[in-house]
């Protein structure tokens, strides 16, 4: 097949499905804000379920509802027949997914679901199907067609469905104030968490491993705290403790460029730069990344309160962190 059959056939199952969520997006309505006040209310977990392909969509929205401060988890209902739906309890809400609404695994637990009073969230793409009118609430994901050229696989509407788990997600998200530390404590182990929860603390070079000298030190003392704490970057500091400016291999290469400076004899005071970038231990390592992007620097002094320098880090501490 030549490729730009191959590209068209690709555009076309991406303008169809993409022309599915502009209509979705019209047809929202009470129904949604419903579904969502009911989840919100839900003392229990909302159970997602689905059959095939839309238990497969089902799968991923209860993985989002739960990694963004909505419990959830899936039951597959052909399993719930046969056991599985001692898993829902009468605090649950129960979110399930079928195209047609007609889906037989499903529609054969509803009695249980009715007799438990359990709420019921209906995704179909029928408005008139058994599972649309036994819902309590029937949210419509239906699509003028499938973005497969036979009509049959299910694609356009395996895409509404999961587009309008992520709209209930966020919607509840926002709802709740999920905080984006909320979020990483349910993601401890990925780069995200790292992010969102590694604070300059964690990583800093602290005690014996904190390049420090003090004002009117010898250069030479400098230059030995650079090379063996090894951040291309030294505390100065003044006699009563506080960080008087910091003193970088950058401030050693403008040095040299200046040749009535005496390097042999020269006196930390005249070469440091007064003041420079710090922050305090208690921020975010992604904040302490994020000052050393906008002022282009590759290393921080951490101080506290009064601004006495307790750590240091680099670029390359971040970047070992995962942070970076």
């Amino acid at each position: 097949m030549h490729p730009d059959r191959l590209l068209g056939l690709a555009r076309a199952v991406l303008d169809t499905e993409a022309a599915a969520l502009v209509r979705l997006t019209a047809r929202l309505d009470q129904a949604f804000v419903r579904a969502c006040e009911l989840m919100l209310a839900c003392q229990g977990r909302v159970v997602v379920t689905g059959m095939g392909k839309s238990g497969h969509i089902g799968g991923k929205i209860a993985a989002t509802l739960a990694s963004t401060g909505s419990p959830a988890f899936f039951v597959h209902p052909g399993e719930a027949s046969h056991g599985d739906l001692g898993m829902i309890t009468r605090q649950d809400v129960v979110l399930a997914l079928s195209n047609s609404g007609e889906t037989p695994e499903i529609l054969a637990i509803l009695p249980i679901i009715k007799r438990l009073g359990v709420p019921l969230i209906a995704l179909t793409g029928r408005p008139q199907s058994t599972l649309a009118r036994e819902a309590e609430v029937h949210i419509d994901v239906g699509v003028d067609k499938e973005a497969c050229p036979l009509g049959l696989a299910p694609t356009a509407s395996t895409t509404a469905a999961l587009a309008m788990g992520d709209a209930l997600a966020v919607a509840l998200l926002e709802t709740r104030g999920f905080t984006a530390e909320d979020f990483a404590l349910s993601h401890p182990g990925g780069a995200l968490g790292r992010r969102l929860l590694l604070h300059v603390r964690d990583i800093m070079h602290s005690g014996e491993r904190l390049p420090k000298v003090s004002l009117g030190a010898p250069l030479r003392d400098a230059l030995v705290e650079i090379t063996h704490k090894g951040l291309g970057i030294t505390a100065v500091v003044g006699a009563d403790g506080r960080l008087a400016g910091v003193f970088t291999d950058g401030d050693l290469r403008r040095a040299l460029d200046h040749a009535d400076i005496d390097l042999r004899g020269a006196r930390i005071d005249e070469l440091y730069t007064p003041g420079g970038k710090t922050c305090p231990a208690g921020i975010l390592a992604a904040e302490a990344l994020g000052l050393m992007e906008r002022h282009k620097i590759n290393a921080l002094i951490v101080v506290d309160e009064d601004r006495r320098p307790v750590g240091a880090l680099n670029m390359h501490d971040l970047l070992r962190a995962g942070v970076a």
